[in-house]
């Protein structure tokens, strides 16, 4: 009795044991840099959700140096990222060019009738909602807002661009976004949409330790924004055109 207990318990203590080990083979650990928009990382890891195998996938956010470091030590399978890695960072990694798109201009219905008509140059002295200076969209912002004559008034500067759009949903002032997400930013914030600029260009990276993607769920990522999400995304563009 005691010998086939001790059995029961052994083979019970394997089948827990490749359990654990088939749900950590299962997870997809991600960095998502700050700066990127919570709903662009969404719409670009949606796609590992649909994969025949089951992912877990595990979200952590932070700077791009911090997360680019943790990658290199494989703490992380993936960073995505709204620019590349840096030429002379020190990490070994590349950068996968996921897609790019235009702006997008968002407020409240009142901030939509005072700016609305004769977008851009309505935006000169509007009150307006920025990202901070450290940002890679901030800088090409100012310098289109430069070549048009343009000088908004900032109200406030925000790292996090969640916290911007909910002080754009309160109509403290205009603030923008991916145009790849805009449907969605009208929808949970309900506001409207005041104006795009296809000459500013967002571009999305996933920087991973693999010159050849070769994970599953890191080429389910770069495959779906290549042929799907950014493709769609163009041919907007062509029609609007």
């Amino acid at each position: 009795g005691y010998a086939h207990e001790m059995f029961s318990l052994s083979e019970e203590m394997v089948e827990a044991l490749q359990h654990q080990t088939s749900l950590q083979a299962r997870r997809f650990r991600v960095g998502v840099a700050d700066c990127l928009p919570k709903l662009v990382a969404y719409r670009l890891l949606q796609p590992v959700l649909e994969l025949p195998q089951s992912y877990r996938i595990l979200c952590r956010e932070g700077t791009l140096s911090d997360l680019t470091a943790d990658l290199a030590t494989h703490r992380l399978d993936l960073v995505l990222s709204d620019q590349p890695l840096a030429a002379t960072a020190s990490v070994k990694a590349y950068s996968h060019l996921l897609g790019e798109c235009g702006i997008s201009f968002f407020g409240t219905a009142e901030l939509h009738a005072r700016y609305g008509n004769g977008f851009p140059a309505a935006l000169d002295g509007a009150p307006f909602l920025a990202a901070t200076s450290d940002t890679a969209s901030r800088g090409k912002l100012w310098r289109w807002f430069e070549q048009q004559g343009i000088q908004p008034h900032i109200v406030a500067e925000f790292a996090d661009s969640a916290l911007m759009k909910v002080f754009g949903q309160a109509g403290i002032g205009i603030f923008y976004a991916p145009s790849l997400i805009e449907v969605e930013v009208i929808q949970q914030y309900q506001v409207n949409l005041i104006g795009r600029v296809q000459a500013i260009r967002e571009q999305f990276y996933a920087i991973s330790l693999e010159r050849q993607l070769k994970h599953p769920a890191v080429m389910r990522i770069h495959d779906a924004a290549k042929r799907h999400l950014f493709a769609a995304l163009e041919e907007d563009d062509e029609r609007s055109r």
